[in-house]
């Protein structure tokens, strides 16, 4: 049985099949921050996510990260490596692309064990 959350005419915030989290693309609320705001926003949002699935950050299977400014990497670490569940950093991967939104800076993708 697959459990949706959020679902919408396009997409699904979060499905949950077999014991794994999956999560849809999360970007930032507002828009206008710079990407140490945009990332503590993104990963919030995880953080919520994975809570109302029952699980949590140090069950981070895998985590696909998109940024738009590979100048905005550093300041994107730096709120990562703060927030990642110590001794549970999980793979991860990061790539330059053009997001949906203009004023979007980073997007990630997260799948989790429950």
């Amino acid at each position: 049985m697959v459990q949706r959350f959020d679902v919408g005419a396009r997409l699904s915030e979060m499905a949950v099949h077999n014991g794994v989290c999956y999560l849809a693309g999360q970007v930032a609320a507002d828009g206008s921050q710079d990407i140490t705001g945009q990332t503590r926003q993104v990963l919030a949002q995880i953080d919520a996510l994975l809570a109302r699935a029952g699980t949590d950050k140090s069950k981070i299977l895998m985590c696909q990260i998109f940024i738009t400014d590979l100048a905005d990497f550093p300041g994107l670490n730096a709120v990562w490596e703060q927030w990642v569940a110590p001794g549970n950093a999980p793979p991860r991967a990061t790539v330059k692309a053009q997001l949906a939104k203009p004023e979007w800076r980073v997007e990630m993708v997260v799948t989790a064990a429950l």
